[in-house]
């Protein structure tokens, strides 16, 4: 059986990707890394779905890293993920235990399992004010024309979309002195949901958000004084929330909306997952739907 370096659990949102894990972890003595690009923010919980109770289990709390690092407002970025993935990788490591890495942003997870040389990219205002008023559509064509590391997954804001492509227009121009970090070998396990079946529960799980109150949480955020289009530029929830929030649309176009946007994402999660067997990477599917005990059973089986 391969001697892994860790195990990583990936998947489309609403997979269960964090029970599977702790569930894991607690079985195996691991601890989890957290590869999720908006969990790090605190105080981002609903709408991120960070689950914290999910992590305690039978009166033990399952370590995770990475989880409400930063504050809400600020920009995390993969160059910083992957510093602070393998600092707690190599904590984990030394403690003697394993370590599962979680999540379902994919150019994170590819970040660390192939060690990726990645640059600090600093802001370039002039791009910015060049890209200003450009719509998603015209900031999504710019960003396919280049021969891009970036992440496609979660892009829809404009803001979001400027961003990857100041990040690609920094590579095109500069590039990484060496590789700080090797490659790792990990197991693999990809949470596999059918079409339908993951289109239902997307559809649960954002209906029990809101109920759960994920509208006065972004109220929460306004009110603390971040900026409405800081909270839009992180995507998703917070960008059709905040929208509601400000009265730029309504309670019903904000459902319908964030409801096709999640669709759409958990879409280009299965791409990205597939893209990276095409990249070289083995790729373990697993029925989300089988119980908790038979997927700790093929995972134990498969060298986790």
């Amino acid at each position: 059986m391969p001697n892994y370096d860790l195990t990583c659990i990936i998947g489309p949102t609403a997979s269960g990707k964090t029970s599977f894990a702790a569930a894991l972890a607690f079985r195996t003595g691991a601890e989890i890394i957290s590869g999720d690009s908006r969990q790090v923010y605190k105080g981002m919980d609903i709408g991120t779905g960070k689950d914290l109770s999910e992590y305690d289990l039978d009166g033990f709390h399952v370590p995770c890293h990475l989880i409400d690092i930063c504050p809400p407002g600020s920009k995390y970025s993969i160059f910083r993920f992957q510093h602070d993935f393998f600092k707690a990788y190599d904590e984990i490591r030394n403690r003697g235990h394993k370590v599962i890495l979680c999540g379902g942003s994919g150019l994170y997870i590819e970040s660390v399992l192939n060690a990726y040389k990645l640059l600090d990219v600093p802001p370039n205002p002039e791009l910015r004010a060049k890209l200003k008023g450009k719509n998603i559509e015209e900031l999504r064509d710019i960003l396919a024309s280049f021969k891009q590391l970036h992440n496609k997954t979660d892009l829809d804001s404009p803001q979001r979309a400027i961003r990857a492509i100041e990040i690609e227009t920094f590579y095109r121009d500069n590039e990484p002195a060496r590789n700080e970090f090797e490659p790792l070998n990990a197991l693999i396990i990809c949470l596999d949901l059918d079409r339908d079946l993951r289109r239902k529960r997307i559809s649960e799980r954002l209906d029990a958000r809101l109920r759960e109150g994920m509208v006065d949480e972004v109220r929460g955020l306004l009110a603390s004084g971040i900026s409405a289009e800081d909270l839009i530029y992180y995507g998703l929830e917070y960008k059709y929330v905040t929208e509601y929030v400000i009265g730029r649309i309504t309670y019903a176009e904000m459902h319908d909306k964030l409801e096709i946007a999640i669709h759409q994402f958990a879409k280009r999660q299965m791409t990205w997952f597939r893209g990276m067997e095409r990249r070289g990477f083995t790729l373990h599917y697993v029925d989300a739907t089988l119980p908790s005990e038979e997927k700790i059973r093929i995972a134990l089986s498969l060298g986790a």
